[in-house]
């Protein structure tokens, strides 16, 4: 890569699993990576993989102005926080704090589709809020909103069940169409979307390469797996109360609010935008499920069960 093509981008939330593919995938294209972290534990993670570390709050402008002296570009998602005043207070700083740099671009990883209609779930309409704040700055913004994670599926929640049940369980109604987007693929969205010949102002519905029901997802593990694996809708409530005991209420609340939004029969196609249409948009290629399936070492959870 020549120097006139390197970008100099700050990813926030670098030490968790979205945002650290997103730097990951820029530094192994050859763009100088800054990762923001709070946690100076985990800076050493990053630093392995080729991205420079600088901690800081988002809640903190002079964190903030320090974290993007010289920097050029940014992909920004927001941590689990719901409350709308804090989370439009992070957004605000990332936008003055741009500003100031003289960033060239931003793509704001929404981390969810968001409905049309305002709902009453926090995890929808703070990264709403969020997205709003970023888009009236000086800065230009590219939005992409990607649908559910397939690594989602490869935890201790879910891997165990799947390799040693054949149970692929997860809070979706059955007949959810749903994209799954793998984070190697969202890193390669998030890249692209950096790139000048990408239209600013964009909102973009991303997704992976295959759109799926429940049971057909199901289907596709067992033919990659090669075993009978069938979907289980699991309940809402008693997702949310799982996810409480390892993030706490508020957070699990707004992670659930998504799936409790599919669980009232409103979500159509929410979370299933057109691969077609994402590859025509960004030029990108997008990893067919039973692909990722293939290259996870589902062993792991035999191992684990052991």
């Amino acid at each position: 890569m020549t120097q006139e093509h390197r970008k100099h981008v700050l990813v926030t939330g670098a030490n968790g699993f979205q945002g650290g593919a997103v730097a990951r995938f820029l530094a192994g294209q050859g763009h100088s990576v800054r990762g923001l972290v709070r946690d100076e534990a985990k800076a050493a993670e990053q630093a392995a993989a080729g991205v420079t570390p600088v901690c800081g709050d988002l809640g903190n402008l002079e964190d903030m102005r320090a974290a993007f002296q010289g920097v050029t570009h940014a992909v920004v998602v927001m941590p689990l926080e719901y409350d709308p005043d804090t989370v439009a207070g992070y957004a605000r700083n990332i936008a003055d704090a741009a500003r100031e740099a003289g960033v060239r671009r931003l793509v704001y990883n929404v981390n969810t589709p968001v409905p049309e209609e305002t709902t009453p779930y926090a995890g929808f309409e703070t990264r709403r809020l969020a997205e709003r704040v970023l888009r009236a700055g000086e800065v230009p913004v590219v939005v992409v909103r990607p649908p559910v994670y397939l690594e989602n599926l490869f935890s201790p929640w879910n891997g165990p069940a799947i390799v040693g049940d054949g149970v692929l369980a997860y809070p979706l109604p059955a007949e959810q169409r749903v994209a799954w987007m793998c984070h190697d693929d969202l890193g390669r969205v998030a890249a692209r979307a950096l790139d000048d010949d990408v239209p600013a102002g964009q909102v973009l519905n991303v997704g992976g390469a295959d759109v799926f029901t429940g049971p057909e997802l199901a289907a596709v593990f067992g033919q990659a797996l090669g075993r009978e694996v069938r979907y289980l809708p699991l309940a809402v409530t008693r997702f949310e109360q799982a996810l409480a005991q390892l993030l706490g209420a508020g957070a699990a609340a707004g992670v659930a609010g998504i799936y409790h939004y599919a669980a009232t029969g409103r979500a159509g196609d929410l979370l299933a935008p057109s691969p077609a249409a994402v590859q025509a948009a960004l030029g990108v290629t997008l990893t067919p499920v039973v692909e990722w399936v293939k290259a996870q070492p589902w062993e792991h959870w035999t191992r684990s069960a052991g």
